[in-house]
């Protein structure tokens, strides 16, 4: 099984889901999407984490990102779930949950790792942006639940260092500072990008107020 890695397409699939057959690619048009694979339903850690992507859809929505759940339950299953999910988590699930059954796309995407459990998909995140390419990725397994402000901060950082030639030091949230890429050296550009000035820490670390998005 090949190994997705950063910059790689990420894999094309048609799949049945909570709300009808996605045909993946098409589904997700212009935006970016944050795909998340949770071990099974009907247990505690995915409940709340499901329902965390759910409160934050007004986050994720002005981003421009579209989240999308995987396991390998089937539909019916995901359906008795989802109002579960609503009473406990105080929320309406309203973004898709991939119908796996098959492990079509648990294998497309390495998601199963059979020595942490050989039937059910760990907790991966894949960040894909808009040209369908593979930004970044994270995997905890089942005991751990994800960080969704982190997944948040993630998309902050990859789109705006996207726009401007920046990088994010450790920690940062949106509103730091931010560090200029060391490959930028003409300082007429690097006036006219950072027009708030920057402080050289080193020659190789200049830190400058983030740029507007």
């Amino acid at each position: 099984m090949a190994t997705l890695r950063l910059g790689d397409t990420a894999p094309d699939f048609t799949q049945d889901s909570s709300i009808g057959l996605i045909k993946f690619h098409e589904w997700a048009g212009d935006s970016w999407v944050i795909l998340f694979s949770h071990p099974a339903d009907f247990t505690p850690v995915c409940t709340t984490e499901l329902g965390r992507t759910a409160a934050l859809s007004g986050e994720f929505a002005k981003r421009g990102v579209k989240p999308i759940a995987i396991s390998v339950d089937p539909v019916d299953k995901h359906q008795q779930w989802i109002p579960d999910i609503n009473e406990t988590q105080h929320t309406t699930v309203n973004f898709p949950i991939l119908a796996d059954a098959d492990r079509k796309v648990s294998e497309l995407y390495d998601l199963i790792h059979p020595k942490a459990s050989a039937t059910a998909t760990v907790r991966s995140v894949f960040f894909i942006d808009p040209k369908k390419t593979i930004r970044a990725t994270l995997t905890y397994p089942a005991s751990t639940g994800r960080n969704f402000d982190e997944l948040l901060r993630v998309v902050d950082s990859l789109q705006l260092t996207d726009s401007h030639k920046v990088a994010t030091p450790a920690d940062w949230k949106d509103g730091d500072d931010v560090i200029i890429v060391p490959s930028l050296q003409d300082a007429d550009e690097i006036a006219r990008r950072f027009p708030k000035g920057y402080k050289t820490v080193k020659p190789y670390l200049r830190v400058t107020p983030q740029p507007n998005k």
